[in-house]
């Protein structure tokens, strides 16, 4: 007799479970991570920066940053203790906070960049997100978000042949309708447009939108992806720098 899983309680229930991904490929923290770079500059005695990463999970995104940010302060944030306790041995300064039920343990203005690398997806509110977000930014502060593109080539391709697109989902429980074998919780997807006005409304000045592969991405295919990366409309994951207003 085969046996499943209890679902999950909640949502909370959800990412607590040590199965779930927390983490996506390389390629895109490298890709992000140079962009923030560029934009802080280097850092040296008396130009330390603050660099807050919301939502990191079990710290790879941030250890893979670090290198490029030398001479700043990561520090990792996230509600999931067991994330917290994993994100530990990768990152120097890891602590318990989330976006909502009182906020960031930060004081406004206090952040001189926010990370916030594929976790709008997941967010049952992610206007209050960006609200919290630009509190703890100083004027002038950066944001660096990514997030997957429902737009993405092949998920173009997936809608015309009336198959569920890649990065979405309608279970929590399963995969239905769309290729993958993982289940990661989104609940909101956008397209490079979409992204662009509602960090725009949310009191941002988008400074720049590029796209970065996706390590899913069959291997033939993969090759494909990365060319279309310079064309962020149609690329697999869309990072955008904005900055605080």
């Amino acid at each position: 007799m085969t046996t499943t899983a209890p679902p999950p309680k909640g949502l909370r229930d959800f990412y607590e479970n040590p199965a779930v991904p927390v983490a996506s490929g390389t390629p895109r923290s490298r890709r992000q991570a140079r962009m923030l770079a560029a934009a802080l500059g280097p850092g040296s005695a008396g130009r330390t920066r603050t660099v807050i990463d919301i939502g990191c999970g079990d710290g790879t995104a941030a250890a893979t940053a670090a290198p490029y940010l030398t001479g700043h302060r990561v520090i990792g944030i996230d509600w999931s203790q067991d994330a917290l306790r994993r994100a530990r041995t990768r990152i120097p300064y890891a602590v318990r906070g989330e976006l909502t039920d009182g906020g960031l343990p930060l004081r406004a203005g206090s952040a001189d960049a926010v990370l916030f690398s594929e976790v709008i997806e997941h967010l049952v509110d992610p206007d209050a997100a960006l609200d919290e977000i630009r509190r703890v930014l100083r004027p002038g502060g950066h944001l660096m978000l990514s997030t997957p593109n429902l737009a993405a080539w092949y998920n173009r391709a997936l809608l015309l042949a009336g198959v569920q697109p890649v990065f979405s989902e309608v279970s929590l429980r399963a995969i239905h309708g769309r290729p993958g074998r993982e289940v990661v919780g989104h609940l909101r997807l956008y397209t490079a447009r979409a992204l662009r006005e509602f960090v725009a409304a949310s009191g941002f000045e988008v400074v720049r939108l590029a796209g970065a592969p996706f390590h899913g991405v069959p291997r033939p295919l993969r090759p494909l992806d990365r060319l279309l990366c310079a064309r962020p409309p149609l690329a697999s994951i869309l990072l955008l720098h904005a900055r605080r207003t």
